[in-house]
């Protein structure tokens, strides 16, 4: 159903139950005759086609837009016109069916059949504006959500060529130099892209299903390395059904190997630890080397960038994210996730 049939179905039903309710409040203190009844017909029939009016002026001339300084007195203004011409339908209304009294006439009965549509448009007006404005709101919502996702996409999207890119470079520094290592890190690769295939249609993870994905990776950063390169895993059991956004670790480890183990002549340690506290996900991730604050960003942003950036666009400020020299010979990175979104 679109837009316009809601409109006319709330205008036509919201108006006629005003007439029935009218009319059951007459009937309750005066007894009603047909002429009555009509009148009343005729005020709502009135009372719709005003009110579309109303919405017209407001979309021809904008109001919508308008601050509320500069919406009000217009508002009011029309509003007064149109309880005017509501008055002056009753008033012929009472002149043709023969009711037209002088008390039609006196001021306190010109201000209650003025004042009291006024305040009866005045409050349909209300319903309006707020209906548009939470229409709005949640339009701005959804944009606000596709543009997120749109940026989330095309961040993934960054992370697969760049570590396609760096796998086979280090497949390449193998070929000549152990051919049945180089045919074994092919196998790690291939495996590595059937699954980053399969998360990258995926917004979020399960943090065991990403630790796959790192465990693969380091099997085949090991057969490179060989000895230069230690793993070591401490992973809270709480933390495997932890949602977290795919290859996030896996490019924070591919970071430290890159900008801190193979740096270092007798290579180093890359440890991965994760728990549970307080309903929130500790990821850490420390590797040997230096972190030299910003210094060297020009060749080691991407990953860290890319990260936080995703994790802004994810979470807000509900995550965080910080990296630092624990010691003179150990980096730590760190993630910290809510639960849930």
């Amino acid at each position: 159903m679109n837009k316009r049939k809601i409109y006319w179905m709330c205008q036509v039903g919201g108006w006629s139950f005003y007439g029935f309710l009218q009319i059951f409040l007459y009937a309750t203190v005066q007894q009603l005759d047909m002429t009555q009844i009509l009148g009343e017909v005729v005020q709502v029939l009135f009372y719709i086609f005003s009110t579309h009016f109303l919405r017209y002026i407001v979309i021809h001339f904008g109001w919508l837009n308008d601050h509320w300084v500069k919406l009000i007195p217009r508002l009011l203004f029309v509003i007064l016109i149109l309880s005017l011409m509501n008055y002056g339908l009753l008033l012929t209304y009472s002149f043709i069916s023969g009711e037209l009294t002088g008390r039609d006439f006196l001021p306190f009965t010109i201000l209650l059949n003025v004042f009291g549509p006024m305040i009866i448009y005045f409050i349909w007006a209300m319903i309006y504006f707020t209906f548009h404005y939470f229409e709005r709101y949640n339009k701005g919502l959804k944009y606000e959500a596709a543009a997120k996702e749109i940026e989330l996409r095309n961040l993934r999207s960054q992370l697969n060529p760049h570590f396609i890119f760096n796998a086979l470079n280090s497949i390449r520094a193998l070929v000549d130099e152990n051919p049945v290592k180089s045919k074994n890190a092919i196998t790690q690769l291939s495996n590595i892209l059937r699954n980053s295939l399969t998360v990258d249609r995926q917004r979020l993870v399960t943090f065991s299903e990403e630790m796959e994905m790192v465990r693969d990776y380091l099997a085949l950063e090991t057969i490179r390395y060989e000895e230069r390169l230690r793993i070591e895993f401490n992973i809270d059991p709480k933390s495997t059904e932890y949602l977290i956004p795919p290859l996030m670790v896996q490019t924070l480890v591919e970071n430290g190997i890159k900008h801190g183990i193979s740096t270092l002549k007798n290579g180093g340690k890359v440890e991965i630890s994760s728990k549970v506290d307080n309903e929130n996900l500790f990821i850490q991730i420390r590797n040997t080397g230096q972190y030299l604050n910003g210094e060297t960003r020009k060749k080691s942003g991407f990953g860290l960038n890319n990260t936080k950036k995703r994790l802004e666009l994810i979470y807000g400020d509900q995550a965080s994210f910080r990296i630092l020299n624990e010691t003179k010979k150990i980096v730590l990175t760190e993630i910290v996730l809510p639960r849930s979104l």
